[in-house]
């Protein structure tokens, strides 16, 4: 088959179209013949080496983690879906002709290819750090960076279970974070004061998904620090925050989908590009200046 591969590790001209091997489904597993993937910034920290002692790859590798696609091979054990369907993945090599995946759910007929793949990670991420949190309907959780894919996706779960949500994003975002339900706030200094105008009778999580620093205000704001969860700041700041690394929260794929058909759930999409650029999706990703997911069409 045709994978988007790297022998190496180092910048993103490493990366390149190439014949590999294909995979088949085994027991309680499910081969999708993909036709868009999602970049996520997990795949140039991968390809650049940042993560070597966390995701070892074994050259040549494949980025990816998020797909979307029909069905044409169902493992020994797996039951509800056939060959044929079309689904979402999750699972690890996704940017390549064919991906073997655990973990899937049906892809809605009216949802786009480009939103199926760009929603397991965000879902996934989101729904894990809102349940290290443990809120109730009518708590408040303030989410720093909302605007951003995890974030929004985020605050989109957490508007559906009934929590008050503040957001910060620059103000160019803010209408965005008011059309699914966020209260939104500036960035930077201040932030404690302009959240206690906006939820005078306190904050009870958060959720950093920026990684720039705010992890001392944002246990100040909670007023205790395990009530703080990140998936960006490993620095340890904060000992006593809450650090969210490792896939789990395998559900929230189903329940993405169920909130997108009740018309409650939805991710901005900043670009698309073939997969033989894929180099420029992984520099935009890096840059750190998406305005929504950025999607890889790998077959039409």
């Amino acid at each position: 088959m045709f994978a988007l591969t790297f022998s190496e590790y180092g910048p993103s001209d490493v990366l390149a179209v190439t014949e590999v091997p294909e995979p088949h489904a085994g027991p309680g597993r499910i081969r999708i013949k993909v036709r868009t993937a999602a970049v996520n910034p997990v795949d140039w920290k991968i390809r650049a080496g940042f993560l070597q002692e966390v995701y070892p790859v074994d050259f040549p590798g494949i980025p990816g983690w998020d797909s979307a696609g029909v069905v044409d091979e169902v493992g020994e054990g797996v039951t509800g879906v056939a060959v044929g369907d079309e689904v979402i993945g999750f699972g690890p090599t996704a940017q390549a002709e064919y991906v073997v995946v655990e973990h899937f759910t049906a892809k809605p007929a009216a949802m786009s290819w480009e939103l199926a793949a760009g929603l397991p990670t965000a879902a996934e991420t989101a729904v894990r750090s809102l349940e290290l949190l443990g809120l109730e309907a009518g708590q408040t959780v303030v989410i720093d960076g909302a605007a951003g894919a995890v974030g929004s996706a985020a605050a989109q779960f957490a508007v559906a279970r009934g929590l008050t949500v503040i957001g910060t994003a620059s103000e160019g975002n803010h209408e965005y974070l008011r059309s699914i339900g966020v209260q939104p706030t500036v960035y930077g200094e201040g932030l404690a004061e302009r959240v206690a105008a906006l939820a005078p009778g306190g904050v009870h999580g958060a959720i950093d998904t920026v990684g720039a620093g705010s992890l001392p205000e944002l246990a100040a704001i909670t007023g205790e620090p395990s009530r703080v969860v990140t998936i960006a700041d490993f620095s340890g700041s904060v000992p006593e925050a809450q650090v969210s690394t490792y896939a789990s929260a395998y559900h929230a794929l189903g329940e993405a989908v169920a909130l997108f058909e009740a018309g409650k759930f939805d991710l901005r999409i900043d670009s698309v590009h073939e997969l033989a650029d894929a180099a420029k999706a992984q520099d935009a990703s890096q840059s750190g200046h998406a305005a929504g997911k950025i999607i890889l069409n790998v077959a039409n």
